[in-house]
């Protein structure tokens, strides 16, 4: 039987001080490692990921990836030793949990020696959750990162953050609450997604509470100022709100921002690592955690390196985990480093955006055709409200056939005229075309579960036959 000694406690397995010092907080992060020189930067980089290669070769998921490429110890000796690294993606991860469950062996956990773990996954929107383990000094490192992320974004003491993330398994919603509340002052408002609290009650919550940042999703968001509108009256504008705190993609950043009368900040992570890059207040590109995580853009078919400005996969090299750290993983992202800097003067590069997913790529007659580039062309309407899904199906003769289905803005909108000008745009822009049905307001959400589920979707594959 068990004593209390026997309990691993959190605060026992990390050495705070020394771990801020590592890795600076909020404002103490922007006044330092944010304006560190390039030479500096690069030199503290290399460092730390000499620790990750060593660690990585005491895991069965790195001694069989890297074995199998011909790798041995040695051969990875700095950040110009990795275009001899394999990548690996969610895919070889799908595949190291069907070989052992329930965590896989990229999990470095030692069960003689136990510690406090927190289990978190992914959205799940395209399989089975992924579940990842952090140990305490992983997660506190991705608390730290969120609550600077925060900062950037004007998040100070006090100020109310009304969370609408799923709050469950996900890691999005309660890494941003760990964040919010440990590293920032603030104080985060867990209402979690329209599942869990209607969205007419968020609104109601967000007027009566004097809410001052909003964390979620664009399409959400915006579904929620629509509620507002058209079914209660409520203009959100009138709230208030500092901030918008949100993963753009490619989603218009001017409609949000018009319809709450507040700045739209982005952010790039995922659940694996937490935040990875984030806007500060000039919204001019996602600076990169560059003390954090090194980030290639890589050609996605020859995957080499693609050149300032010049789109490409993200490939993410994590420069703090131990429990389960990634090296060369890709997380088919696409998106280009910006070029020129930024007016707050950060030395760290930046993302320019998120323009699709290489695995959410679908080829129609020929050509490649991302559902995120079509939401692109349809938020530059204002006869449309922002929500749209696409649906992939056969005809009777066996051809594959795109239909676009898009809400309109209101009862008022000429519905033809509106699919036959963004059948036109389709066209122009993405250079094939493509079926267009214009629908009611809300009529999709059964569809894209815009109102249930944090993201939502935006691709449905009907191939059957």
């Amino acid at each position: 039987m068990k004593t209390t000694s026997d309990v691993p406690r959190y605060y026992e397995h990390l050495d705070f001080k020394r771990l801020w010092e590592e890795f600076p907080t909020a404002g103490e992060y922007e006044e330092s490692v944010y304006r560190m020189s390039a030479d500096e930067l690069t030199a503290l980089k290399e460092l730390r990921f000499k620790v990750q290669v060593a660690r990585a070769w005491e895991i069965p998921f790195y001694q069989r990836h890297w074995s199998n490429a011909g790798l041995g110890k040695g051969d990875i000796n700095g950040l110009e030793d990795l275009p001899k690294v394999p990548l690996f993606s969610v895919h070889d991860l799908r595949d190291s949990i069907e070989r052992n469950p329930p965590w896989g062996d990229l999990l470095g956990l030692d069960l003689e020696k136990p510690m406090p773990l927190v289990v978190q996954t992914s959205g799940g929107t395209t399989g089975l959750p992924r579940a990842m383990v952090y140990s305490p000094r992983d997660r506190e490192v991705m608390n730290i990162v969120t609550g600077r992320r925060l900062h950037m974004q004007g998040v100070r003491p006090y100020d109310l953050v009304q969370v609408a993330l799923a709050v469950g398994m996900t890691n999005g919603g309660l890494l941003a609450r760990e964040g919010i509340w440990k590293y920032t002052g603030a104080i985060p408002l867990m209402t979690g997604s329209g599942a869990q609290t209607p969205t007419r009650r968020q609104i109601e919550i967000a007027q009566a509470w004097n809410t001052k940042f909003f964390a979620g999703f664009p399409a959400y968001l915006r579904h929620m100022a629509i509620v507002a509108k058209d079914e209660m009256g409520i203009d959100v504008r009138e709230f208030g709100i500092k901030g918008l705190l949100v993963h753009l993609g490619s989603e218009d950043r001017s409609v949000l921002e018009e319809l709450w009368n507040a700045p739209a900040f982005d952010t790039y992570g995922m659940n694996e690592s937490g935040s990875i890059a984030a806007e500060c207040k000039h919204q001019n590109g996602m600076h990169i955690f560059e003390d954090a995580f090194h980030v290639e853009i890589l050609d996605p078919d020859n995957k080499a390196a693609k050149q300032q400005g010049g789109k490409g996969v993200i490939v993410v090299t994590d420069l703090f985990k131990h429990l389960a750290p990634l090296i060369r993983f890709n997380t088919n992202d696409i998106s280009s480093i910006s070029a020129g800097t930024c007016a707050c003067g950060s030395t760290h590069r930046r993302l320019s955006g998120i323009w699709g997913r290489a695995d959410n790529m679908v080829k129609y007659k020929g050509t490649n055709v991302f559902p995120e580039g079509i939401g692109a062309l349809v938020g530059e309407r204002r006869d449309s409200n922002g929500e749209y899904v696409c649906v992939l199906s056969k005809t009777a003769g066996g051809e594959d056939d795109l239909v676009v289905k898009v809400e309109s803005a209101g009862s008022g909108v000429d519905k033809v005229t509106m699919a036959s000008e963004l059948v036109a745009r389709f066209k122009e822009a993405l250079g094939v075309k493509l079926t267009v049905e214009i629908v009611p307001g809300g009529s999709l959400d059964e569809l894209t579960l815009v109102s249930k589920q944090t993201k939502p979707r935006r691709l449905i594959v009907q191939r059957k036959g």
